[in-house]
């Protein structure tokens, strides 16, 4: 009889290869990935200084007439003709549009025949009170009727007077179909075209009036503090390095819904020619910010640490970044101005911030063309810095 052999070691070497294959996947899920290499960056940096700024507070503004006069027709009508544009100068009695004139000539017409009328009544009466004041002196008719011819005089008069004045209402609404400059001026905008229906007073054009000028600018409810009436302050075209004078003639008692702002109007020296809605720099120079000590930095050196302003300070030693939150004051050009944060002699990163994370490893960036070759550290390295 053929004896078989005993399975039991084969189910047993089979179980321990099961066994050490399910440990092998339990120990290489459990262990630890490889770190990752974060790369090395290199960075631009700037030593920081203090310095005494005298720049003050600085808005953009808009050159604008001291006097705008939005022009509208005193009746309703129908636009049929403009004749100035935007841009254009106009003289003090130019037409500058025209109304369809026909339904007020036909009123005024029938204002004219009433007028006719009224006079010809008038003129019966004189006559009939002339005779009947000689019928009365030769006692043909009684005081009375006198009195009534009188009477019926008076009312042809009052009605005459009645119909001219309406005749003189009417040719004014005639001659109000044409819309007059008031003053001489520049025209600035437009705000109708022919064809349409326009209601009494509806504006038309704005005309700047010839003359003085300002500039207009908005200014934060913080700063609003250091606008005061009367004071100086410099002005500048934008383009331009001509500054001139100017003093704060007006500030607005509200702020404005949407922005939020306060409109200010510095008045332009007289003899100043610039032209209607050029740009303008208004510096305004406080005595608290006469000789401010502060530190400047680029807005590239800039960045957002949930709500707050911050840098990346290098730290020499370790050539490692850390945040560092700020205070920025104001604006200076493309500068930023820091009042708290920074002392002078720490070493900023002003380009590149975006791209960095607290503790990361950093060198400093060489131009191509300063004779040094530029960092490698761009590229990845390995932990032992080859």
């Amino acid at each position: 009889m053929l004896k078989l052999p005993n399975p039991t070691p084969l189910r047993t070497t089979y179980a321990s290869l099961a066994l050490f294959s399910s440990a092998a996947l339990l120990l290489t899920a459990c262990s630890k990935p490889a770190p990752t290499i974060e790369p090395v960056r290199a960075v631009r940096v700037m030593t920081v200084s203090q310095s005494v700024t005298t720049e003050g507070l600085t808005y953009a503004g808009e050159v604008r007439a001291r006097m705008e006069s939005r022009l509208g027709f005193r009746v309703a009508g129908k636009l049929v003709r403009r004749q100035v544009d935007v841009g254009q100068r106009v003289a003090a009695g130019q037409v500058l549009a025209q109304l369809d004139v026909q339904d007020y000539q036909l009123a005024q017409e029938g204002a004219r025949a009433q007028w006719t009328a009224a006079t010809t009544q008038r003129d019966l009466a004189m006559a009939d009170l002339k005779r009947f004041k000689e019928l009365r002196e030769q006692g043909f008719i009684s005081g009375a009727e006198l009195e009534r011819r009188e009477a019926a005089l008076k009312a042809a008069q009052a009605q005459l007077d009645q119909a001219q004045a309406q005749l003189g209402s009417q040719t004014n609404l005639t001659a109000y179909t044409q819309l007059k400059a008031d003053v001489s001026g520049v025209v600035t905008a437009v705000d109708a075209e022919p064809g349409q229906v326009l209601a009494a007073g509806t504006p038309v054009v704005r005309v700047a009036q010839e003359g003085a000028k300002d500039v207009v600018f908005a200014v934060p409810e913080d700063k609003l503090a250091a606008v005061k009436l009367g004071s100086v302050v410099a002005l500048q075209q934008w383009g331009s390095d001509r500054v001139v004078t100017g003093q704060i003639r007006e500030l607005a008692a509200s702020a404005e819904p949407v922005t939020r702002t306060f409109m200010v109007k510095a008045s332009l020296e007289k003899g100043v020619d610039w032209p209607l809605g050029a740009t303008a720099y208004v510096n305004l120079q406080t005595p608290e910010r006469a000789a401010l000590n502060a530190i400047k930095l680029p807005t590239s050196a800039l960045w957002l640490d949930g709500k707050q302003s911050a840098v990346w300070v290098l730290e020499t030693g370790s050539m490692a970044v850390r945040a560092q939150h700020v205070q920025v004051d104001t604006a200076d050009g493309n500068d930023a101005v820091i009042t708290a944060g920074l002392q002078p002699g720490m070493q900023v990163v002003s380009a590149g911030v975006h791209v960095l994370s607290p503790g990361q490893k950093v060198t400093i960036y060489k131009e191509p063309g300063s004779g040094k070759k530029a960092d490698a550290a761009v590229m990845p390295s390995t932990p032992d810095g080859k």
